[in-house]
């Protein structure tokens, strides 16, 4: 067993990997009344073309399986639905598909033993007929349909839609109402029988657990497979430049709406935490609510809320996201860029930069206060293969010099987009 430690925050994490592949973390906390178990599978929407390690052929599959293999685990063969019966316990119980994984999750103060149990049940126990699986595409096309109709998932999807010519990512993680329709109990058989392997799953644990009580418990309540070591995914080739760098569409919205993105390259590993806290930092200091623009833009009117900043980063994609409400969003969009190349020839102040940076880190330690955040960290940053104690102490490497170094090579004109929603 592996023990890691922050003594900046006080807090341990215990990692057990299988022999199977599969990884066991449990971050304990003392008197805490929650607890909250996450099962995480490296599968995500941008999956859809692999090598099946079982014959060695490739595979190209509908858009929206992930999610679709998310929805459908829950139903059992003896005929119940284990969110019911998770529910019926005074359980709450989840799942979410991203970009790069699916999560299944619950959290109570009471029966943890008999949800946890429940919840491994029914994450190694497909059951998949015809008839099951034509029924949830009437339920997903539904979805697909009200997320069509959202004015926030139009202009998300949209800026990805101008980041990206060709890289899944772009396409909705629900996939389409075709995709949807083309998908059958074969296809999700062979998706979970490649992705739903023990060398491809990360459980994640936080609360008043004895760590090593929960790893063997868990351990015992593992079925047993062959384990794959490595699934080749493959990905289209996508160019450096965006795709376009604008998308403005019409919708019933009373004020409009705006995400910008800029298109970046993935690093890996530590480098790729330090990248991450850099971008942080530089979108406090840009456009975040203590800077000299947001000043300006508020006090003009010209934004109505907040700007919120969000940075993915895996194997084959990097971008950041900057969303928010003005009545003019391409004027917002013109002085950010203009900032931007003020803040490469001005430089940053070491004042600024230093406070900046507390604020930054003080979120980061705010994030150890609830089970569900610490549980769900850990359990994407070890499918990733991070060590998520190496943010908090990757903070003293990010200095000024590195700063600059990521503002020069992120925050590129030609390569940011924007996404607007505007009134009809």
């Amino acid at each position: 067993m592996q023990i890691l430690e922050s003594k900046k925050i006080g807090e341990r994490a215990y990692i057990e990997e299988l022999e199977s592949g599969l990884k066991i973390v449990v971050i304990p906390k003392k008197n805490f009344n929650k607890k909250h178990a996450i099962v995480g599978i490296k599968f995500g929407s941008i999956d859809n073309c692999f090598i099946n390690p079982k014959n060695n052929k490739k595979i190209t599959i509908p858009d929206g399986v992930a999610h679709f293999l998310e929805h459908k685990m829950f139903e059992q063969k003896n005929g119940t639905n284990s969110l019911d019966t998770l529910t019926a316990l005074g359980v709450n119980a989840n799942a979410y598909t991203t970009d790069t994984h699916t999560a299944y999750l619950i959290e109570c103060t009471d029966n943890f033993d008999e949800a946890y149990k429940e919840l491994l049940d029914y994450v190694q126990n497909p059951y998949f007929t015809r008839e099951n699986v034509n029924k949830e595409k009437g339920i997903i096309c539904q979805e697909i349909r009200m997320y069509e109709d959202d004015p926030t998932s139009r202009v998300y999807q949209n800026v990805l839609q101008c980041l990206y010519k060709n890289h899944p990512v772009r396409i909705d993680t629900a996939g389409t109402i075709d995709s949807v329709n083309s998908i059958n109990k074969k296809i999700l058989y062979d998706c979970y029988n490649t992705f739903y392997n023990p060398s491809n799953i990360v459980i994640s644990l936080c609360g008043d657990f004895n760590p090593e009580e929960i790893i063997e418990r868990t351990k015992n309540m593992i079925v047993q497979k062959e384990s794959y070591k490595d699934i080749k995914r493959i990905y289209p080739e996508e160019p450096e430049e965006i795709n376009k760098s604008m998308i403005i569409e019409k919708m019933e919205i009373s004020t409009p709406i705006f995400v910008i993105g800029i298109k970046d390259k993935p690093k890996y590993g530590k480098e790729y935490v330090r990248k991450n806290i850099a971008i942080e930092i530089l979108c406090n200091i840009l456009i975040g609510n203590s800077s000299k623009l947001y000043k300006e833009l508020y006090d003009n009117g010209e934004i109505l809320s907040e700007i919120t900043f969000e940075y993915q980063s895996s194997t084959d994609f990097a971008y950041l996201l900057l969303a928010g409400q003005s009545k003019e969003p391409e004027k917002v969009l013109s002085k950010f860029i203009k900032q931007i190349k003020s803040l490469k020839k001005k430089g940053i102040q070491e004042e600024e930069f230093e406070r900046i940076k507390k604020k930054v880190y003080g979120g980061y330690i705010t994030e150890y206060n609830e089970v569900s955040d610490i549980a769900k960290m850990f359990m994407i940053d070890c499918l990733e293969k991070v060590n998520t104690f190496d943010i908090l102490d990757e903070f003293l490497t990010v200095n000024l010099d590195y700063i600059k170094e990521i503002l020069n090579e992120v925050f590129v004109e030609k390569n940011i987009a924007i996404s607007i929603i505007s009134t009809n």
